[in-house]
């Protein structure tokens, strides 16, 4: 079973907490079969500042966790060479959400 995480939060404390913890252990203890974050609006900003949740998002890739950012967003701060450089997929998100929100994969939004 597939999950979509969409992480929209600009508040550290959440991101931290609930956001990257979560997908980061549902990983490691295949609680999905594939599991995705999806970084969005003020999420694309707050990650862009803070070099912990930076250093949070890298562990994450090295873990095989497909992370993107929606384009339209990133463009709106000027960071999406910035978040590129981290490694993250950035993309425009607006169908894709869509679509699988269409589907039956499982989509969650902090």
């Amino acid at each position: 079973m597939k999950l979509k995480v969409v992480w929209t939060s600009g508040e550290k404390e959440v991101a931290l907490k609930m956001v990257h913890m979560y997908v980061y252990n549902a990983k490691i203890n295949n609680w999905w079969d594939d599991i995705e974050l999806i970084i969005w609006g003020p999420s694309s900003k707050l990650l862009a500042d803070d070099e912990e949740l930076q250093v949070s998002v890298k562990s994450m890739l090295t873990k095989n966790i497909k992370v993107v950012a929606c384009q339209a967003c990133t463009d709106s701060y000027h960071i999406s060479d910035q978040l590129r450089t981290l490694g993250i997929e950035v993309k425009y998100m607006g169908v894709l959400l869509t679509d699988y929100l269409k589907s039956d994969m499982k989509v969650i939004t902090f």
